[in-house]
């Protein structure tokens, strides 16, 4: 059949006179520029068609997805299919008397139309893509990864069609051939396989979202993620510089994901006031009397005391020295002083945990440890909350004869030249 009306045309040239090598070209050429014209003219209708369904259905649609598919062109690609479809089928006829250039001018068409296959894919899911970053549930979500995971399994079978189309032969032929490559394969795309592996794993079990802080301080990240894709994920520090990070370096090596103190109530102050061990004591009867003045802690002095002295009278406890029986120290009542500021601080967040902890002593002085939550988790106003509280502790602790740890300066050092030991 399809040399019937293939030679149609070259029928007629013979009767014409025409040679008869000359009439085989001119066949060609005619049944060609003929099936091309008729090819763009049905490219061209069918696209007119497509877009007018586009635009009614634009109007009616509830959402933008549409707009994304226009705007990346995937009807306009799709109205190529029939005409290439067509194009393929009239091959044969057309190269009638040509059977090798008719096997090279169907696999070239074959190749263009899984091409046309695989761009109508990539087109499709940069719209779907671009439609999900502008949905809120989706915004902090890797898409990138996910449309770059399933661009990858489309390619994959893009090629092996080609392949196939190109030798001749069945994909499953092929997978037998690669599986003896196997190694050499791993080996070449090494990266390539980790960046896929460790995507899904990041996607799968939800470690980094598009816009979690975080810090890696193997490769000096410590900012905000912006983009996460199939090789690499994209970290804006706070300097406004840019870091990349293989996305495989998520799964193999670690990294602090701030996520968990971004949802919740608070962000943790975490601090010590290190204590100097000498200026550590039990308090007198006046003193304790003159700390009362103290608003934050008169209560708990009136009431302690009375505890302190009933029990220090029940058991006849001599209390000419100050070791006897139970006592108030400064460094115990400085630590309940923490306490009640904090809870009266209206920067705590009261519902998470609030603690004043006295930690291990250690050659530099005794570590009193504020645990807390401040209920700004902004950092600027986390770090003006933290210096407000630290600087009402440090200028309160000589109100308790406490003093900080520090190391001493020059006109603090005794000198111990020969002049002054002679003296």
């Amino acid at each position: 059949m399809d040399k019937e009306y293939g030679r149609l045309l070259y029928n007629y040239l013979l009767k014409t006179g025409m040679a008869e090598g000359l009439a085989t070209y001119l066949n060609l050429i005619l049944l060609l520029l003929g099936v091309l014209v008729v090819v763009l003219i049905l490219d061209l209708l069918i696209w007119k068609t497509l877009r007018a369904i586009s635009v009614r259905v634009a109007r009616k649609s509830k959402n933008n997805f549409d707009n994304f598919l226009v705007t990346h062109r995937v009807p306009r690609y799709v109205a190529h299919i029939v005409p290439f479809v067509i194009f393929l089928e009239f091959i044969p006829v057309a190269f009638v008397d040509f059977p090798y250039a008719q096997g090279i001018a169907l696999k070239t068409t074959k190749i263009f139309f899984v091409l046309l296959i695989l761009l109508i894919f990539r087109k499709f899911f940069k719209s779907v893509n671009g439609y999900l970053k502008t949905r809120p549930r989706f915004k902090d979500k890797p898409i990138d990864s996910y449309v770059q995971v399933f661009m990858i399994f489309a390619w994959i079978i893009g090629i092996l069609t080609i392949f196939a189309i190109v030798t001749e032969t069945t994909v499953w032929k092929f997978f037998t051939a690669l599986g003896a490559a196997s190694a050499v394969i791993l080996l070449i795309f090494k990266d390539s396989i980790l960046g896929l592996v460790a995507s899904i794993q990041v996607t799968i079990n939800d470690m980094v979202r598009i816009g979690d802080w975080i810090t890696f301080e193997k490769y000096g990240a410590d900012g905000d993620v912006i983009e996460i894709s199939l090789a690499t994920v994209k970290v804006q520090n706070f300097d406004m510089t840019i870091t990349t990070i293989p996305t495989y370096a998520l799964i193999s090596d670690s990294f602090k994901n701030w996520r968990g103190m971004q949802v919740s109530g608070g962000r943790r102050i975490k601090r010590s006031l290190l204590i100097r061990q000498k200026s550590i004591r039990f308090l007198t009867p006046a003193e304790i009397e003159s700390l009362k003045k103290i608003h934050l802690v008169e209560a708990y002095i009136t009431s302690r005391n009375d505890q302190i002295n009933s029990y220090n009278e029940a058991n006849q406890i001599n209390k000419d020295l100050l070791v006897n029986g139970r006592n108030m120290t400064n460094f115990g009542l400085f630590r309940k002083y923490v306490s009640n500021y904090l809870e009266n601080h209206s920067a705590i967040n009261k519902k998470m945990t609030l603690m004043v902890r006295q930690l291990q002593p250690t050659p530099q002085g005794i570590p009193l440890e504020i645990y807390a939550f401040s209920s700004d988790k902004r950092w600027e106003n986390y770090e003006y909350v933290l210096a407000d509280i630290f600087d009402h502790l440090l200028a309160a602790l000589p109100y308790f004869s406490l003093e900080l740890f520090e190391y001493p300066v020059s006109k603090n050092v005794v000198d111990f030249s020969d002049d002054t030991l002679n003296a």
